[in-house]
């Protein structure tokens, strides 16, 4: 099963604030724990939202919307992608990390990945194996 574990944005992670040596030590140190465990698949912190866009649809109108955005407790500031075998390992694992937002209150969100047997008989054959084809072409990328 495949998770992703969202870790939510702060005032200071929206303001640029660069995270410590010592966060960065303890977060390469969790990181590799992970990968050792063979569960890590991807990981990346992202850009404070005055660096990004949003793109609203409306029908066939296309809006765009440019950072920042208001709402920080709605916001990513990272993330996990992780392969392990239950929503409960995702947890365990959730559990030791770091506190990403040392000095203030810091969430962490795990969400399950769908997979192609979530979308029942809709999944036709084609489309799977068009899935498929996409995927190993991002590979190559």
């Amino acid at each position: 099963m495949q998770f992703m574990i969202i870790v939510k944005a702060s005032p200071d992670s929206e303001a640029g604030v660069m995270p410590t040596e010592e966060l960065l030590t303890a977060m390469g140190n969790y990181n590799e724990e992970l990968a050792k465990a063979g569960i890590l698949l991807s990981c990346d912190g992202l850009q404070p939202s005055s660096k990004g866009a949003r793109v609203r649809f409306s029908g066939e109108k296309r809006t765009v919307i440019d950072g920042p955005f208001a709402e920080t407790k709605e916001l990513i500031a990272g993330y996990w992608l992780w392969d392990v075998k239950s929503k409960e390992e995702a947890i365990e694992w959730v559990k030791r990390c770091p506190n990403p937002m040392p000095g203030t209150e810091a969430e962490i969100e795990i969400r399950q990945v769908f997979a192609a047997e979530d979308f029942g008989a809709e999944f036709t054959p084609q489309l799977r194996e068009q899935e498929d084809r996409v995927r190993e072409q991002a590979k190559k990328n």
